[in-house]
């Protein structure tokens, strides 16, 4: 699901159409449909809407083993993992939650931190950001972590059928996924959409997280202009498409500058922005 994110748009789309239309479907007693199975799904997405932070915890746990044994991570005396490391000593928790970071070895252009605190930074970003850059990337990931927005998301795709059934637990014990569903909690946990809202505040925790860990935050604007600038490309799929969506690009340049102004902090040697 990571290498192939134009897919996961389409699993999603058709997802949530699946799932508008058991709810759609499920009052229409003429309709033929089979209502006891439709009530048992109406069930089932009611269980998801209830489900536990520790089972939610549970099933991103189960899916990052998952994703970490399809991709080829970088091992412990790669530098991609000793520059990761070193940008992110220190940065061990986020409202609780522990951080994890590993890198992804690939030429793509993607990041992403879920709901277990787990963050998957790509060496394709890696290669292309400076290291503010790149922990301004992981700033504005962990924004999503810290403001519950990759757990909700996570919750809003417990109401498709393909995930559901695997919902089906007993006490506080989250079920085993298959390696089907776990494609499709991936699909729905990298390629979740924010609001306008989120994106935007999650840009401002990342600012802020720069800022606190004593880095010049318009590090955050030059990793967005880099981003806007290969939008398009086959290697930025992922990353760039995703940070130009909500808002746009330029507007969260413009943004991150502004606040950059007000309090006082000067550009780096060899930024363009003013």
């Amino acid at each position: 699901m990571i290498k192939t994110l134009s897919k996961v748009r389409k699993y999603a789309a058709a997802a949530l159409i699946s799932a508008a239309a058991l709810f759609s479907f499920t009052g229409c007693s003429s309709s033929g449909l089979n209502m006891s199975s439709l009530m048992s799904g109406a069930g089932k997405a009611v269980q998801a809407m209830t489900i536990s932070d520790s089972q939610i915890q549970g099933y991103v746990k189960e899916y990052v083993a998952y994703s970490d044994k399809q991709n080829k991570v970088a091992p412990a005396n790669s530098p991609y993992t000793v520059r990761l490391n070193k940008l992110t000593q220190g940065l061990t928790s986020v409202d609780g939650v522990p951080l994890n970071f590993k890198v992804y070895l690939t030429d793509e252009i993607n990041a992403f931190a879920c709901a277990d605190g787990s963050v998957r930074v790509y060496s394709g970003l890696m290669d292309r950001m400076t290291d503010d850059e790149v922990l301004g990337v992981i700033g504005h990931e962990i924004g999503h972590v810290a403001h519950k927005d990759t757990k909700n998301a996570f919750k809003n795709s417990l109401l498709t059928s393909a995930l559901l059934d695997g919902v089906a637990s007993t006490g506080s014990t989250a079920a085993a996924l298959t390696q089907s569903q776990l494609g499709k909690l991936g699909e729905s946990l990298v390629n979740a959409k924010f609001s306008q809202k989120q994106e935007s505040n999650a840009d401002d925790y990342g600012y802020d997280f720069l800022k606190g860990n004593g880095k010049n935050p318009w590090a955050m604007a030059m990793a967005f202009q880099k981003l806007g600038s290969m939008e398009g490309t086959q290697s930025a799929s992922g990353l760039s498409q995703m940070f130009s969506s909500h808002p746009s690009t330029p507007k969260r340049i413009s943004h991150i500058v502004d606040r950059c102004h007000k309090d006082g902090i000067a550009a780096p040697a060899g930024c363009t922005l003013k």
